[in-house]
């Protein structure tokens, strides 16, 4: 495994909800990653750790492998790759997304 794999196993394995993000949950830089941070807000996530990809060239394309995924944002809970902004936003209105953060 790599540097960059192992920093990013390393975030995803040591945060609950981790969001790799074009920008900032504050400023995000595109609209997929500005929909995905909203959707986590309205699912009441309170722990959310963002990844600005675009301060760091390495994980923007070594996120794209690690989860054999070709655009960002990421989303990761737990550990597990859960998917982009289309796949959040459908499992937030069938309500799946919900129960993934809620742990069940």
């Amino acid at each position: 495994m790599s540097d960059v794999q192992q920093r990013i196993d390393a975030l995803v394995k040591n945060n609950r909800v981790v969001l790799f993000m074009k920008g900032s949950a504050q400023f995000p830089m595109c609209g997929f990653s500005g929909r995905a941070v909203q959707i986590l807000k309205a699912c009441g996530v309170s722990d959310l750790k963002t990844f600005n990809v675009l301060e760091d060239e390495e994980v923007r394309q070594g996120i794209k492998e690690y989860a054999n995924w070709p655009t960002i944002p990421q989303l990761y809970v737990n550990g597990e790759f859960v998917g982009g902004s289309d796949i959040m936003m459908e499992m937030y209105e069938a309500g799946e997304l919900q129960q993934v953060l809620a742990g069940q």
